[in-house]
């Protein structure tokens, strides 16, 4: 099997070299049966493109094996990164199977997985130790384990989310806890029903945690400011009676009960962060209104906390906008549907319709689910799905999208999927899994924070000790600067400056119809010096037309007719043109057997005892020399950028027809603008005649074209390109390009709505059949690069400034609070113009 594919990013589906073509797990989530008729054309304008649908084999061997499971073992599934070759994976298979408890090891290298059986869940260990002596990395499979999702409220950093997974992890029943500050969500694997006491551990902390399942998540926070209110009064007070004179003793209550009311919160998130062993802002505020109280500086406290309260909460709130950047496409759909049924229509819960079931759409409703029209016409505004607001018009047997809102007509829609199932579904839980990857900048971050917090941490406490013990001030003067140094040390606007910006881009570019699937895609794209394009369907609108018929040796109803029947047997994109094409003439449809398709040249069968041919001019030489009379008039038709179908026997050239596949109107337009965003070269990678490839991008504006290409030659040419320093994406549809996406910086889906393969195998999917998208997404990438450095700066800046301020005495506790909460709402509020991005 090649590894040339991989280069350490495949993802799962998307390794189909030629020589992995057999191999059914390579062309999507269900294998396509090799029928004949796929990969007919080199010759052929690519979708004319030689791999347009790449086929697998029927034969299935090799994924049953894959599959099988010892009756005494259970089966396991792992990612595995760090390997670069496919002798690493016999390397691992090698190493595993001297384990006691482990039989079966498997390692696909193209998709990173490991697969093993093992006798109990103690034995992943065995294997994880294994193979980190190896030096690789292994990831436990979601599928391994039963994870169940809640919404947290109340998180303002990346430490917030830390603190609450090791508190959880010290829980005895539970096995596993990942919480994302990205999207609020945290997703836990627990022994029996432990949901309630899940909750109360979470709330213990500080935080408060709801079954995603459920709809008793609130996404108003402003009920939570209740206790600011009140501590603010009671602040107030206390300034009164110490204007009014009044004994210190009433003054100090009002802000001691000021402190408590907002500050029990706070500190009871520290105690369980001290005891989880995580140094949290919590724990710095809390250090620091007790370190205040302890001086007598109780207005000063109450101040502290008070800011900080509020500061939170706007956070959260501000936060969660960039968390519900989605939420209106998870909202579109409606709650109910009306189905027909034998005793009439009757209203249903989604949740409970079953494939099959008839809907009935009236104009104006919104699709509630994926299905095929039966009966109706009507023009669907698909916009949620693709981004594209222009209605799509739709008649019987074609398909629908949950979300699509029905313009006019009223539709009758046979179900395909459950709700669960939708395209939409698929796009939001792609989306939230995307929020919540890592990008490079971001994981840095993670890194520096997590030294820069103990650090000064450690600082805040030599302040206080060291100057006095030498008599460089008093003790309650470098107590307070120490003070001031706690509340500097949490980088909550750093650490929230790239996740926010992120899960805002990633959310902006879904609800425009464009799926970028994690951080480190998203600023790639923004890094990107070429683009390589596959050229059917991304350059050409993918609809190829026959242009001419011209016979030599036959006339033009016998040519029509051997056509039509061998035509008939192939499902390629040119195979349907022609058939379109001919059947205005009423040609005859003959048997055909012995049928084949000959890989990237054409196809042949057996008409009444003799073989015809319907390919391209290698294969046409391979089989009647006589075709070297009309060469030069075959050559003239491929210059002029047609795809040219010769037909004929051993004995005889019956003719040939021309095919077409005509350029987008707007594609000019779009690499100008894609040439004025840093992009310096743009390439053609096709399957096609060197003559047509050159006319498509002498026409498109392409700058340098890669032709007559097999499916492992794409790859061969992004590699070439990288050579040359290039930093490249490429475009294609994400099934027959499936090396080339994966060995370029960025692999580019084009079409992805209606195509699952696309969806999964990209790390970007334009789910429209609009390549203008591909523009719009890189100056997404390149607006949230800019947001991201400006947030990293303006935060760094204030964190200086607060530093130097705190020597000279000018710092205030109060101000030092300010300085940290406001820096990141302002870090928020700069990350959400991404949601203005159109």
């Amino acid at each position: 099997m090649s590894n040339n594919c991989c280069n350490n990013k495949v993802e799962p589906n998307i390794c189909c070299t030629s020589d992995t073509v057999n191999d059914n797990k390579c062309c999507g989530n269900e294998p396509k049966v090799a029928n004949q008729n796929d990969e007919c054309y080199t010759n052929n304008s690519e979708g004319i493109d030689s791999t347009h649908n790449i086929s697998c084999n029927a034969n299935n061997n090799s994924s049953e094996e894959e599959d099988e499971v010892a009756t005494s073992f259970s089966n396991y599934n792992f990612k595995v990164t760090g390997m670069d070759c496919s002798s690493c994976a016999i390397t691992i298979e090698k190493a595993l199977s001297t384990l006691d408890d482990v039989t079966n090891p498997k390692v696909n290298f193209s998709t990173s997985k490991l697969s093993v059986d093992l006798k109990s869940q103690t034995s992943i260990n065995q294997v994880t130790q294994t193979l980190k002596k190896l030096g690789y990395d292994i990831e436990e499979n979601d599928s391994n384990q039963n994870y169940t999702t809640f919404l947290i409220e109340g998180m303002d950093c990346g430490s917030c989310a830390k603190s609450i997974e090791k508190h959880l992890n010290n829980l005895s029943y539970v096995n596993d806890v990942q919480v994302s500050f990205s999207t609020g969500k945290m997703q836990i694997d627990f022994e029996g029903s432990q949901t309630k006491n899940i909750e109360k551990e979470v709330s213990k902390i500080g935080y408060s945690a709801t079954l995603q399942s459920s709809n008793k998540y609130n996404n108003t926070k402003w009920h939570l400011f209740s206790k600011p209110i009140i501590s603010t009064l009671f602040l107030i007070f206390g300034i009164v009676s110490s204007i009014m004179s009044l004994p210190i003793v009433v003054t100090n209550l009002m802000y001691i009960i000021a402190i408590i009311v907002s500050g029990i919160k706070p500190l009871k998130s520290a105690y369980y962060a001290i005891k989880s062993k995580s140094l949290d802002m919590n724990v710095l505020m809390s250090v620091a209104v007790i370190g205040a109280i302890l001086i007598g500086e109780l207005f000063e406290g109450a101040i502290v906390v008070l800011l900080f309260t509020i500061g939170t909460l706007l956070q959260t709130i501000s936060i969660d906008k960039t968390r519900n950047s989605i939420q209106s496409l998870m909202n579109i759909t409606p709650a109910k549907a009306n189905v027909i049924t034998e005793v009439g229509i009757i209203s249903k819960s989604l949740k409970d319709i079953r494939v099959g079931e008839v809907l009935l759409v009236k104009p104006g409703d919104r699709i509630p689910l994926d299905g095929t029209i039966i009966e109706g016409y009507s023009s669907l505004n698909q916009a949620p799905i693709t981004g594209e607001s222009i209605p799509v018009d739709k008649t019987v047997n074609e398909e629908t999208y949950a979300g699509s809102i029905n313009e006019n007509g009223t539709l009758k829609i046979r179900v395909s999927k459950l709700v669960e199932d939708t395209t939409l579904s698929k796009i939001i839980h792609m989306v939230e899994e995307a929020q919540e990857n890592k990008a490079p900048t971001q994981a840095f971050i993670d890194r520096f924070s997590e030294i820069y917090t103990p650090i000064v941490f450690i600082l805040a406490l030599l302040v206080m000790v060291i100057p006095p013990i030498f008599s460089l001030g008093t003790w309650g003067e470098w107590f307070y600067k120490g003070l001031e140094l706690l509340v500097i040390a949490c980088p909550c606007a750093l650490v929230i400056s790239t996740p926010v910006a992120i899960v805002t881009a990633i959310g902006s570019a879904a609800k425009n119809g464009v799926l970028i699937k994690g951080g480190n895609h998203l600023e790639t794209l923004g890094t990107l010096t070429a683009l390589a394009f596959d050229k059917t369907g991304t350059l050409t609108e993918g609809r190829p037309k026959v242009s001419a018929i011209k016979t030599f040796e036959s006339n033009e109803e016998t040519l029509l007719n051997i056509v039509m029947s061998l035509e008939s047997y192939s499902t390629h994109p040119i195979s349907n043109a022609i058939i379109a094409y001919v059947s205005q003439f009423n040609s005859i449809t003959y048997d055909v057997t012995d049928f084949e398709n000959i890989v990237s040249q054409g196809i042949k069968g057996k008409i009444k005892e003799k073989y015809f041919y319907a390919g391209n001019l290698k294969l046409i030489e391979s089989i009647n020399k006589n075709i070297v009379s009309y060469k030069d008039e075959i050559k003239s038709y491929e210059q002029e950028g047609y795809s040219v179908i010769i037909i004929a026997s051993s004995n005889m050239i019956h003719g040939l027809i021309t095919v077409a596949d005509p350029l987008r109107s707007n594609i000019n337009q779009i690499l100008r603008r894609l040439n004025d965003s840093n992009i310096k070269n743009t390439v053609m990678l096709t399957g096609d005649n060197k003559g047509t490839a050159d006319k498509i991008a002498q026409l498109s504006g392409i700058k340098e074209v890669y032709a007559e290409l097999m499916p492992e030659d794409k790859l061969a040419a992004i590699k070439d390109l990288q050579s040359k320093g290039y930093r490249v994406g490429m475009i294609g549809d994400g099934i027959n390009d499936a090396p080339a996406l994966a060995q370029s910086e960025v692999g580019i889906a084009m079409g992805g709505i209606g195509s699952d393969t696309a969806m999964e195998t990209a790390d970007v999917v334009l789910m429209s059949d609009n390549i203008n998208q591909l523009t719009n997404t890189i100056s997404i990438s390149k607006k949230s690069k800019s947001i991201i450095k400006q947030n990293i700066y303006f935060s760094i800046i204030i964190k200086m400034i607060a530093f130097i301020l705190v020597f000279p005495g000018l710092l205030t506790l109060w101000l030092a609070v300010l300085s940290d909460t406001g820096a990141a709402i302002l870090v928020i509020l700069n990350s959400l113009r991404l949601l203005k991005n159109k």
